[in-house]
Order: structure tokens, then sequence, then C-alpha cells
């Protein structure tokens, strides 16, 4: 089972960080990271990612033995978030490409992946808003973030929000290729729907077996995008900043 051994810090700067350093030292497989409070907790695309003190499973986790799946390493995370938290509370979560993963369209937890494949080793870096209040996030976030207290009206403790998370991390990490993209698929939040990043538009088509997001653009190509920047155009014509 994953998640030992675990170093656990009151306040770190970033469990990414953190666990990084002990992967380059040498750490086993499973070796995890956790924190009540991160002062300079990093989302993809360079965000600050913050939360208040004990409302936030805040973990990285160490992953070796890789066998060439790196690429799939997000996306095996967002479903393990997804089906831990609802065998939490009575919410649905859907997937933004690559592993933002939403409840009723708002973010509650975001996914940082890093490493270096080439020496053997990642690290999986979630962050997961449990019992935060809405008037807690940023008021620029109010709109497009949530926790497992503010969607379902109820919230586990961090510690039960860990140990689920890290079983389905433990199956999905294991989980064959097909089987994981698959189960991603069934979570898409962007297919069909009209999307825009730095350099073209159009609707997106779900994901190759690489785990790059494919779009029709507005152009009649199809393009496959592997990196970079989404966001979900909204109804009325304005961006939904993922």
């Amino acid at each position: 089972m994953i998640g030992a051994p675990r170093v656990h810090h009151r306040v770190a700067d970033s469990t990414n960080q953190r666990a990084k350093e002990l992967a380059a030292r040498g750490a086993p497989h499973g070796t995890l990271v956790t924190a009540d409070e991160q002062t300079a907790g990093r989302g993809r695309q360079g965000r600050a990612w913050v939360a208040p003190a004990g409302t936030a499973l805040l973990m990285s986790l160490v992953v070796r033995e890789l066998d060439g799946r790196t690429p799939l390493l997000p996306l095996a995370a967002a479903v393990a978030v997804c089906e831990a938290v609802e065998s939490l509370v009575p919410a649905i979560c859907a997937i933004k490409w690559p592993n933002d993963v939403w409840i009723d369209g708002r973010k509650v937890c975001g996914i940082l992946v890093e490493g270096r494949p080439a020496e053997g080793w990642a690290v999986v870096g979630i962050g997961l808003n449990v019992s935060t209040a809405t008037e807690s996030f940023p008021p620029e976030l109010r709109d497009t973030a949530t926790s497992l207290l503010a969607a379902a009206g109820t919230a586990p403790s961090v510690q039960d929000a860990l140990d689920s998370t890290l079983a389905a991390l433990d199956r999905r990490l294991r989980t064959p290729a097909g089987a994981l993209l698959d189960a991603w698929r069934g979570r898409d939040a962007l297919r069909g729907r009209h999307v825009r990043w730095s350099d073209g538009q159009g609707v997106a088509a779900g994901i190759d077996d690489t785990g790059a997001l494919l779009v029709d653009t507005d152009a009649g190509a199809r393009v496959a995008l592997d990196a970079g920047e989404v966001h979900l155009e909204s109804g009325g014509g304005g961006l939904v900043r993922g």
C-alpha cells in the first residue's frame, strides 16, 4: 500500500517541493508528504494554490516503477480523486482536461505532476478542498472554486479524505492503460463543448490514447493538445477558467 513512509509538516512551503527533494535522495515508491498548510503551494501554469490551514488535503506522493506511463499519471490521479470523493460525500465528479476535478462545474481539486522520468521517479501533488468555506476562497475564485463542504453540505475529516485518496490511487496507479483511459473518458467535462486555448478554438472531442486532448477546430481540422491551458466557453459567451 502506498503512503509510507510518511513525512508530515504542520506548515510547508510546498509538499511537491519537499517530495521532490526526498525522491532525488532516493525515497522509495509510495513515500508520502503531507501538510496542514502550505505557504508556497503551486498549481498548473505556476499559479498559487491557497487554502486555510487544516481545511484541505495537501499531499504529494513519490511514484517510481513508471514503466513509460508518466503521461498517464495526471489522468490516474484525477480518476482516483473522483472515486475517493464520491465514496465520502454525495457528489458526482467530472474532470476538466487534464486533471482538474470538478463538482457542478467548480474546481474542488487540483493536481500537479512533476518529476524526472529519466531518473525513474515522479511526484503526484494533490490539493483537495475538504472543509474550506466559500468565503475563505480569494474573491476572484469564489465563482469557480468549491470544497466538499460547500458542494455536498458535509465533509469528511482531512485524514479520511487522505485514506480514501490513497486507496483509490493505489488501485488506479496499477490500472492497465486502456481501462484507465476509459475511466477518465467517462468523466470528461469538456467533450462536446467549445473550448479556447492560446492560439485556437474548437469543440473538444475527448482524449487520445496518450492522454492528449482532441479538438475539432473551427477551421475544420482535428488537433491534439498535449500541454497548455484550455478554457471552457460558457453558454453566455464568457470563459470558465479552470
